[in-house]
Order: structure tokens, then sequence, then C-alpha cells
């Protein structure tokens, strides 16, 4: 049985300032649980149902596994449709740049991205396609928000995640830096090479004045409808697929 502590604490978890007085976050649904569980995350917690339990396989014996009612689970769930898995998991300790690595790859710069939906789902298309450092402003949404969590369907437990000022980092790589733009070169067009930092900006705004002035490729995705913008996760999406054509030797 639940008790009024324990669903107080998960469901303040839906708010970041919760997340990082208890230094933990949400996960929920059976893939996602699971993806965390392989990983290197330190699980805290897992509430299933009975019915759930039978999805979730042979679990560590050390775990701590607490199966409550159908009832019980919808009163700590996030979700519309509750698949009856839920952790918590602990909030990964801070970690130095690991720039030996950094600078031989490319990576993600995301200014002031503030859909939860957006962030999971390019959080989601960078480990698709190999990027798995992303590194976000400190004003992006927190990428353990549980909506962002959701989104990434696991993604999150393979990647690194960095909030740091943008122009600081810049700065301090010291790499090619290509910036999502509306005026630019056609990404198509654009040569990549074998590493680099590539920005994209906030849903209404764009990449802000301080990073735009950063920016040493203005790179745009041609348009040929009469749309007025794209979506940050396609645009996402169009970039990161083109730096991994390119890497496979077929442009």
């Amino acid at each position: 049985m639940l008790s009024k502590a324990q669903i107080s604490l998960i469901t303040s978890l839906q708010h970041k300032k919760f997340r990082k007085q208890h230094g933990l976050f949400i996960v929920e649904g059976v893939k996602s649980v699971l993806e965390f569980l392989s990983s290197e995350y330190q699980i805290h917690s897992l509430y299933t149902t009975a019915e759930a339990r039978t999805k979730m396989g042979n679990l560590p014996q050390k775990l701590k596994c607490i199966t409550i009612t159908t009832n019980e689970f919808q009163k700590i769930s996030g979700l519309s449709n509750p698949q009856g898995v839920l952790a918590l998991v602990h909030l990964p300790t801070s970690e130095s740049f690991d720039w030996a690595s950094l600078k031989q790859q490319h990576s993600l710069l995301l200014d002031d991205i503030q859909d939860p939906g957006n962030l999971g789902t390019i959080l989601r298309t960078a480990e698709w396609f190999g990027i798995t450092h992303i590194i976000c402003s400190m004003g992006t949404v927190d990428a353990y928000n549980p909506k962002v969590v959701q989104a990434t369907m696991g993604s999150l437990a393979r990647i690194k995640i960095y909030y740091t000022p943008l122009t600081d980092f810049i700065n301090q790589a010291d790499m090619p830096t290509y910036g999502a733009l509306l005026d630019g070169k056609s990404v198509y067009e654009t040569k990549f090479g074998n590493a680099g930092l590539i920005i994209m900006g906030n849903e209404g705004n764009g990449i802000s004045k301080e990073i735009i002035d950063k920016v040493k490729v203005a790179v745009t995705i041609p348009r040929i409808g009469n749309a007025e913008s794209l979506n940050v996760a396609v645009a996402t999406t169009v970039f990161c697929s083109e730096i991994a054509r390119q890497k496979l030797g077929n442009d």
C-alpha cells in the first residue's frame, strides 16, 4: 500500500524544484524503465502493478520493488494511459566536459528550447544518429522533466546532457560552429566535417543574438512550400540526418 508520504514525494517530482531537492526524477513505462535499469543510472525504487510486473523480467535482487494496485498507480502516474510501471531514478552528478571526446564528434547545442516534447524528440533523434553529447543553455527546459523523459523513449539513458552558459562553452570549445538559421548555406551543401557544434534555437525566437555572433557557418533548410518555419525538433532531425549521411560517405 502506498503511503501519503510516498504519493507526495512522487507527485512532487513533476516539478524541477523538487527533483533537485530530492535528487530524483521519474521514468514511466515498461520500455523506458528497462532502458534505465540497464544503464549507468542508479534506480532508487520501482513501483508496478501486479500485471505490469510480469512484463519486467528478472529484476536485480537489490532493487526496491513495490507492487501496488491500479488505483494506487493512477495516483502517482503522470500519463493519461499508465502502463503500470514507474521508477524513481537518481539524478546524475554534475560532470565536467570530456573535451577529448567532444572535439572528435558533433554535438548539439540547444539555445533555450522550451517545449518538453521538442527536447525529448531532439534527444531521441540525436541518439538515433549517433550524437551523444547535448549541450543545453541554462534556459532550456529540464531534461529530467517527466514529459521530456517520456518523449525520449529511453534514449536519455544513453546520452550525455550538460547545462551551461553557451557563450562560455563555445569560446572554450574552439570548434566549428554551425547555426540553424533562415538565411544561410543549404544544409545539403554544407560540409560538416568530422566534428563541430550544431546550434539549434528557441522555438519562437531562434538562436539568440549573443550566440548568433558565435556562429561560423549559417546553415538553412531549403524551403519549397509556403510554411513560415519548421518545428525545431524536425529541423534538428534534418541536420542530424545530413551529418550522418556525410559520415557514412554517401555525399
